[in-house]
């Protein structure tokens, strides 16, 4: 075995312990697997270079040149602007555009699920065929799908919730013709409120799903699948 399989390996192994010392009834334990494994494959991508030209070699996503990252994300955020115009009209979603270039789709969590239900709405579908059509389009990119729920009900439970909406919202992607490769299902549950819980009207704003679109910039392509 070469330097980098060796490295690998030891990576790899380095998960599974994280994984192994994560206690069976810890509420947040898939989350920080899902962090260690995301983690994990940032630093296999990582090694995955050609030191002799310097070019990244085997990936599943293409990279952006650095130069070009701007003008891809400019269009790609121009383009769910436009598709999404009437969703935001009705402020069911929030597109924003961060510093490192990611654009983040922000989503009430009530628009595509019923209450206490990982089951997408059949009137919310056609707002994600959108999204997977734009995602199918700027393949250069990495996805990160994060659920996000108030704090009613036990901390384990609404963990679970929102891993459950992350990963139908993912499935429903990969339905719809997104490689899976591209798609990262996290859940936040109760941890990460954007508004005070103490209210109505901050718990809705808490319990939204969250896509997280990072470009894979070459050079720089394990940032991309880093976990947020």
């Amino acid at each position: 075995m070469n330097e980098t399989g060796r490295r690998i390996g030891g990576l790899l192994g380095a998960a599974l312990l994280l994984a192994a010392g994560c206690t069976a009834d810890d509420p947040h334990r898939r989350a920080k697997t899902g962090a260690a494994i995301g983690a994990i494959a940032g630093a296999v991508l990582g090694h995955q270079i050609d030191h002799k030209s310097g070019r990244f070699v085997g990936a599943a996503v293409g990279a952006i040149a650095g130069g070009l990252v701007g003008n891809y994300m400019d269009q790609q955020q121009r383009e769910f602007e436009q598709r999404l115009a009437e969703e935001r009209r009705r402020h069911e979603i929030e597109i924003q555009r961060l510093k490192d270039q990611s654009l983040r789709i922000r989503i009430n969590s009530e628009v595509p699920f019923d209450f206490d239900s990982a089951a997408i709405k059949p009137a919310f579908r056609p707002t994600l065929d959108k999204v997977a059509e734009i995602l199918i389009r700027y393949p250069k990119t990495v996805v990160h799908v994060i659920g996000h729920t108030d704090s009613i009900g036990s901390e384990a439970y609404n963990q679970r919730l929102s891993e459950r909406r992350a990963q139908s919202v993912v499935d429903y992607l990969v339905a719809r013709g997104v490689p899976r490769e591209r798609l990262i299902p996290i859940g936040k549950g109760e941890r990460e409120p954007i508004a005070s819980n103490a209210t109505e009207a901050g718990r809705q704003l808490n319990r939204r799903v969250e896509i997280l679109i990072k470009p894979v910039v070459e050079g720089q392509e394990q940032k991309a699948w880093q976990t947020p």
